[in-house]
């Protein structure tokens, strides 16, 4: 239960990364309050996983989930530039995640 609610907490943090950019600046209301919700649900969920998974290691899941996402999501929704050597890196954290899952 620990590495699902670390999964959910790695995905609203990319909701909140994303959310950032629709914010424009913290101007626009419904995405602020959107994104500080995400901010929050995600930070819970990760002290929820905490209490059960080594910290280091769910930190760094936690983060390289959202850092995947994040990438992810810039380049389909917002036009982010592509290319092999960003992919190529992306897959690098995914494979540093699952190493860190598995030797958990």
């Amino acid at each position: 239960m620990a590495w699902f609610l670390l999964f959910l907490a790695g995905l609203f943090e990319c909701g909140w990364a994303i959310g950032l950019k629709y914010t424009d600046g913290f101007t626009r209301p419904l995405p602020t309050a959107l994104t500080v919700i995400s901010m929050v649900v995600s930070i819970v969920l990760l002290g929820l996983a905490v209490k059960h998974l080594p910290i280091g290691t769910a930190y760094a899941v936690w983060t390289g989930i959202g850092t995947v996402g994040t990438v992810i999501l810039g380049i389909w929704l917002l036009g982010d530039q592509t290319s092999v050597s960003r992919l190529a890196c992306i897959t690098l954290i995914v494979a540093g995640i699952t190493g860190l899952k598995l030797t958990a």
